[in-house]
C-alpha cells in the first residue's frame, strides 16, 4: 500500500513538475551534415514547421530539387516543452527519420528557430530555460562550436556565399530569445503592440544587424521565423510590433543595404508578399510552411502577391547570375514536389 502510495505521489509529481520528467526516451542518431564549399550559390531552399512525429517525405522532394543549401526557418520540431530532456528527445526522433538524413547528407543545412523549438507556442523571452534550449539546438546542427553564435545571447547569425561578383548574404535572426511578450492570445488573436519600448529583436542583435547590412553583398537574405510584410491579423508576425516593422524597413534605408529579401515561415501556408515603403525599394516577403503539420487556407492581406494552395510546401529561391542583371526566381513546391506558386524578378528591382 505504501509502494503504491509513493508510485501514485510520484505521477503527480511528474505531472505538476515539467523540470524533471519525460515522457519521450533519448535517443540521438548520429549526424553528418554536409559541409560542402559553395562558390556560387544559384538555388536555395527553405521551410518550417516539421512535426517530428509525422512523415517528412518532402524532405525527399527537396533533395531532388538539387539546393546547394536549405535554410530552415524554424519550428523544426514541436517541443513545447519547459523540459530540456523532452526537447532533446523530440530532436532525436527527427535526427532518426531517413528523410531528414536523406536531407543533411545531400545539401548544406543553415538553421534558425522558432517558438516550438525555441521551447513553447508563441514564447519569447519569458521563457526561463533559454539558455539551454539554445544548446540543444546548436548540438542538434553541429553548430555547438560556432563561437560567433556562442558569444552572445541567442541563436542569430550570417553566413556569406561566393566571390565579390556574386556575394550573397544569408541573415538568420532570433525572434524569440528576446521577444516582448504578445498582447492578446493564441485563442483570440494577438493584438498589434505599440509601445516603443516592445521588442522583437533586443537592442544587441539590432546593433548586430545593422553592422552585416554595412558589409558589402550583392544579395542579402533575412530568414525570419515570422512573416514580414504583412499587417496585423491575430497570428504572429512583425505586424504585431509596429514600431519594429517600422524600424526593420528604416534600418535597410540609412544603411542603404541594397539587394534585400526575407524568407519566412510559422503560419502553415505558403506565400509572396511585396511591399513598397517610401524611399525604399520593395521587400519581397516569401513564406513556406508547412513541411510536416497542418496546413492552413492562405490569410489575406494586402501585401500578398500569390499563394499556394493548402497542404505540405517548401520553397526555393533561384539565382541567375548569367544574366547582366541577374534574375530571382521564387517557387513553392507541394508534397509532391509538384510547384504550385513562381514568381520572378531582376536584382536590380531591389537596389537603391
Amino acid at each position: 500500500m505504501k509502494r503504491n502510495s509513493l508510485f501514485l505521489l510520484s505521477i503527480v509529481y511528474c505531472l505538476l513538475s515539467l523540470q524533471f520528467c519525460t515522457t519521450d526516451p533519448l535517443r540521438m542518431c548520429d549526424r553528418v551534415f554536409l559541409k560542402q564549399p559553395i562558390p556560387k550559390l544559384t538555388r536555395i531552399a527553405f521551410g518550417s514547421c516539421a512535426d517530428q512525429d509525422l512523415d517528412q517525405s518532402i524532405l525527399n522532394e527537396v533533395v531532388k530539387k538539387q539546393p546547394q543549401l536549405f535554410v530552415y526557418l524554424g519550428d523544426n520540431i514541436y517541443g513545447d516543452s519547459y523540459n530540456i530532456h523532452e526537447l532533446e528527445a523530440r530532436y532525436g526522433k527527427l535526427s532518426c527519420k531517413k528523410e531528414f538524413q536523406n536531407l543533411i547528407t545531400h545539401t548544406n543545412v543553415i538553421a534558425t528557430w522558432d517558438d516550438h523549438d525555441y521551447g513553447h507556442n508563441d514564447s519569447g523571452d519569458d521563457y526561463a530555460p533559454k539558455e539551454e534550449s539554445k544548446q540543444v539546438f546548436l548540438k542538434f546542427f553541429g553548430e555547438e562550436n560556432n563561437d560567433a553564435r556562442q558569444s552572445h545571447k541567442g541563436v542569430y547569425t550570417s553566413y556569406t556565399y561566393g566571390d565579390s561578383s556574386n556575394l550573397v548574404q544569408i541573415i538568420l535572426l532570433d525572434l524569440r530569445t528576446f521577444r516582448t511578450p504578445l498582447i492578446g492570445s493564441f485563442e483570440n488573436g494577438y493584438s498589434p503592440n505599440y509601445d516603443s519600448a516592445a521588442s522583437m529583436m533586443g537592442a544587441e542583435q539590432w546593433n548586430w544587424l545593422r553592422n552585416e547590412l554595412l558589409k558589402p553583398a550583392k544579395l542579402r537574405i533575412i530568414a525570419s521565423s515570422s512573416r514580414f510584410d504583412t499587417e496585423a491579423d491575430g497570428g504572429e508576425s512583425w505586424g504585431n510590433f509596429p514600431e519594429e516593422q517600422a524600424r526593420m524597413f528604416q534600418l535597410i534605408r540609412t544603411t542603404q543595404a541594397n539587394g534585400v529579401l526575407f524568407l519566412t515561415g510559422d503560419i502553415h501556408f505558403g506565400e509572396l508578399c511585396k511591399r513598397k515603403e517610401n524611399n525604399l525599394y520593395p521587400i519581397y516577403d516569401c513564406t513556406a510552411s508547412p513541411l510536416a503539420r497542418h496546413a492552413n487556407e492562405p490569410w489575406f492581406n494586402q501585401y500578398q502577391i500569390a499563394t499556394s494552395p493548402v497542404g505540405y510546401n517548401f520553397g526555393t529561391l533561384d539565382i541567375d547570375w548569367e544574366q547582366t542583371d541577374p534574375q530571382l526566381s521564387f517557387h513553392i513546391f507541394n508534397l509532391d514536389g509538384n510547384e504550385t506558386m513562381n514568381h520572378s524578378f531582376h536584382l536590380s528591382e531591389i537596389h537603391f
